[in-house]
């Protein structure tokens, strides 16, 4: 398994649809406001939307793998990214610090195992992780944030499994943003695009952390403030410098271009901007090409 960085060319990745994680038009309605969605999403119309992603996803050369739902997962359960994290020696299984989303991790472990994908191990209670607070920069290095989805027991945790297969986790200490029923990740405002650039949104960075990918050689693209609720920030590397994101935000796609990027969009009302997850949280890279 390679995916020890975030924007090599991706070659397979989990995924789950709308089918799976919506199910139906009454269990939409029966859990978008207690989740905290902005509004509910039109199965529909989601359907589409993410036929649109898959494809761009697909055309780039990523095999997909497709995640079931289950009976007790929720509309949350789309966005795959959170539940498990690759590492060198398998995939291991998150605890979730939503509670409502606590049995994703279980059902995409025995996917992902089913699919021939190593398993090694997960986080116990009362450790918390969340994929998308996980974050490799290079092979050797990774980033974690600490949120009210992620906590020290659960990065000690990950320490233990990844052992030496990472030879620096960098922490950061997210600030409160909107509290603890909002969803805030590190991937909220950090997307690697290449290694030597990344996508970032510096109001809510910690300043010891933009100084240290500065000190990496790491180059910064500020995505737009005016965009950073529509998910400006959320992109994902297909490959060095090819992005995919969800369309509507043209200043920071701008701004990506500007920094040598080509820009792939989705539309993502439905999947994307409803539910506050954007193409980082809709996908779980698990194998990345290996880079020079």
């Amino acid at each position: 398994m390679r995916c020890f960085n975030e924007y090599a060319h991706l070659r397979k990745v989990g995924l789950r649809t709308p089918e799976e994680a919506f199910r139906s038009e009454a269990r939409i309605a029966a859990q978008w406001r207690e989740l905290g969605w902005r509004g509910a999403p039109d199965l529909g119309a989601a359907i589409r939307e993410y036929d649109g992603f898959v494809t761009a996803i697909a055309g780039c050369g990523a095999e997909p793998v497709f995640l079931p739902g289950a009976d007790d997962l929720t509309l949350d359960a789309i966005y795959v990214r959170d539940s498990a994290i690759a590492t060198k020696q398998g995939v291991m299984l998150c605890r979730m610090g939503k509670p409502a989303r606590r049995g994703e991790p279980g059902v995409a472990g025995r996917s992902l195992e089913a699919a021939g994908v190593a398993l090694t191990g997960k986080v116990e209670n009362p450790g918390l992780l969340e994929g998308g607070d996980f974050v490799w920069l290079d092979d050797q290095t990774c980033v974690v944030g600490l949120t009210y989805r992620t906590n020290t027991e659960g990065v000690w945790q990950l320490k233990g499994h990844l052992g030496d297969g990472a030879e620096q986790m960098v922490l950061v200490d997210l600030p409160h943003y909107k509290g603890p029923d909002d969803v805030f990740h590190l991937m909220s405002i950090l997307s690697p695009l290449d290694r030597d650039l990344a996508l970032v949104f510096s109001p809510l960075m910690p300043i010891s952390f933009r100084r240290k990918l500065l000190d990496l050689g790491i180059a910064l693209v500020e995505a737009a403030e005016e965009e950073f609720e529509t998910k400006g920030c959320n992109v994902l590397a297909l490959g060095p410098r090819l992005c995919l994101a969800v369309d509507g935000n043209p200043e920071t796609r701008r701004r990506l271009e500007a920094a040598g990027c080509e820009v792939l969009v989705y539309e993502g009302r439905e999947i994307t901007q409803k539910g506050d997850g954007g193409p980082t949280c809709l996908t779980l890279p698990l194998e990345r090409a290996t880079t020079a």
